[in-house]
């Protein structure tokens, strides 16, 4: 009998929240048990209700949804994205089918820990997000941590940043939670940074074919035109990173991505490197905690992964 892995997914949707949600419904390895909500990319208001309508386009309205956190843990949140577009898809998410049901009655921590007391085996959560909702999770609920098997967590940069020079979106938004779970808590985690994930990007050759293999995949390529123009500044060429589609790769197929152990902080002083991961890359260092960071892939086997399985969806509908 195959196993599966239990799998939950903390988002704030987001374009590529979107084929990392869709690349979890479309892979056999995971069981989507459970989603959670949380400010980033657009209000939490929007972020939750891209995450209703994504599940119903995907056929997973079992699957429920916890609202989160609506601001960091600390200090307010300066602004929101926008390379999502106005409403987090684009300003596509009216094209998505209206879901069947309504957000789960638990908030975002109750239904994390409900469902972690609930798993007879190690559940994998993927925060693709700003990471307050696992920061009041592990606060909250120390005693849950054995139950989760790994953190796999999109986030950071180790070179520098999207959102100001040295610091990545996820991590800049809420730079206390971030130090909270990547530093202080002793739970597996592996990083996967921007570095990697921009080196990920597809082109837009890459999803012009997508979108040709289901109304599925047709609706979420639909998605992206916000996006893709932000990505053609920031890239260089016609393409877009799927960030966090990159991290559930990972969590579907661990080792996928290729991480090495660093020690890390996370910078949260009010100044020009406010929410910059910061890795110690001395190998030689004896340092009491390290993180898994990946660092490399075989990027054109990664792409085509992405590609077969999203590819998958229209059949498995």
């Amino acid at each position: 009998m195959h196993v599966t892995t239990p799998l939950i997914i903390d988002t704030d949707p987001g374009v590529d929240d979107a084929f990392a949600l869709a690349l979890a419904a479309a892979s056999p390895e995971v069981e989507l048990i459970g989603v959670t909500t949380v400010f980033g990319n657009v209000s939490l208001e929007n972020t939750t209700r891209n995450a209703l309508r994504l599940l119903t386009l995907l056929g997973r309205d079992d699957v429920p949804v916890g609202v989160g956190a609506a601001r960091p843990l600390v200090h307010p949140h300066p602004h929101l994205s926008s390379a999502h577009g106005s409403d987090g898809l684009s300003g596509f998410a009216h094209t998505l089918p209206e879901p069947t049901r309504d957000v789960d009655g638990r908030d975002a921590v109750t239904l994390l820990r409900e469902l972690l007391e609930q798993a007879d085996r190690p559940v994998t959560i993927v925060p693709i997000g700003p990471l307050t909702n696992i920061a009041l999770l592990l606060a909250a609920h120390p005693h849950l941590k054995p139950k989760i098997g790994r953190l796999v967590v999109m986030g950071g940069g180790v070179t520098g940043g999207n959102v100001t020079a040295t610091a990545e979106f996820n991590v800049w938004s809420d730079p206390e939670a971030a130090r909270r779970v990547l530093v202080e808590e002793d739970v597996p985690t592996t990083l996967v940074p921007m570095d990697l994930t921009r080196r990920c990007a597809v082109s837009a050759e890459w999803l012009d074919a997508l979108a040709k293999t289901s109304e599925v995949a047709k609706t979420l390529v639909g998605l992206t035109p916000d996006y893709l123009a932000t990505y053609r500044k920031f890239l260089g060429w016609d393409g877009m990173a799927v960030h966090d589609a990159v991290a559930v790769a990972e969590a579907v197929r661990p080792g996928i991505l290729t991480a090495t152990a660093f020690p890390v902080d996370v910078d949260c002083a009010f100044g020009p490197n406010r929410g910059a991961l910061v890795v110690d890359q001395r190998l030689e260092v004896d340092a009491p905690k390290t993180l898994g960071i990946t660092l490399d892939a075989d990027l054109d086997g990664l792409r085509a992964f992405l590609f077969d399985r999203l590819g998958a969806l229209g059949v498995r509908q």
